[in-house]
């Protein structure tokens, strides 16, 4: 059974981005149980910014789970690349997210990886920087099993990476992994632009899809774009698919009224 979920940003650099909640953990956290989701997903500026205590307090207190915690900020604050030309620049990316497998794993929470993956360019040509990025999956997989989660890998659109924008893409570079435990976050907003057909993607996706992002076509709330959810929604039950629906939405009007779309729209599409 699949179980609803709201992003909450505590970046303030990436402010105006596609993340409901951004006026701290607690308002975060208490709307987001009023409105009935399941579990949040933060993003944060990194591991060391968060007190698991207080996050436990605050989960316990709203009857919430921690779905995952975004690694974004390793990009948005410190510009670290898993595909830097560096390998100094490499180290430091790896252990930013390993930090952030750690702070996640504590709850029994996955880490994501997406804009940490970076682009291929000048200082590495594609199949080394695909190559590099696959080092790091295999290191940081690996790390995560010792919490019993997968690491989630996110394919972008092509305006956000050169590297992996289709799930067949992403599929394939999990089959070249020695680890099997990263899985694909399937992003409706970026499978809008990249993908032929959502539904068929998904399916080919399969197993290795292992989260979702549940948002419109134009990156706001499931409901307020123009997406065909009716296919999207058979092709995850023909898949057994079973995780989160987050919503990592622009926050327009605003947050609270971004947040009850959202939580109409999952009700009406899956019984939730």
């Amino acid at each position: 059974m699949t179980q609803s979920c709201v992003t909450i940003s505590l970046v303030e650099q990436a402010r105006g981005g596609p993340f409901v909640f951004w006026d701290g953990l607690a308002a975060g956290c208490k709307a987001a149980a009023e409105l009935g989701f399941d579990a949040v997903e933060i993003f944060s500026p990194g591991a060391d910014s968060l007190d698991a205590s207080e996050l436990r307090q605050l989960l316990d207190d709203n009857g919430l789970k921690l779905a995952a915690l975004g690694t974004g900020a390793g990009w948005v604050i410190h510009k670290r690349s898993l595909t830097s030309g560096d390998g100094s620049e490499r180290a430091q990316a790896v252990d930013f997210v390993r930090s952030i497998v750690d702070a996640a794993g504590a709850f029994g929470a996955m880490a994501i990886i997406g804009s940490m993956q970076g682009r291929f360019g000048d200082a590495a040509d594609k199949p080394t920087a695909l190559g590099y990025l696959g080092e790091a999956l295999d290191t940081l997989g690996e790390h995560a099993m010792q919490y019993n989660v997968p690491l989630i890998y996110e394919p972008l659109n092509r305006y956000e990476t050169n590297l992996v924008n289709t799930v067949d893409d992403g599929v394939a570079l999990l089959d070249g992994l020695s680890t099997n435990n990263v899985k694909l976050l399937a992003d409706l907003f970026h499978m809008n632009i990249e993908e032929a057909d959502i539904a068929a993607a998904l399916r080919a996706g399969g197993k290795h899809i292992g989260h979702i992002h549940f948002v419109d076509s134009n990156r706001r709330a499931a409901g307020f774009g123009h997406m065909d959810y009716a296919p999207i929604v058979a092709a995850l039950r023909d898949i057994n698919y079973d995780g989160y629906l987050c919503a990592e939405a622009l926050p327009l009007p605003d947050s609270l009224a971004a947040a009850q779309q959202t939580i109409e729209s999952y009700r009406k599409l899956f019984g939730g």
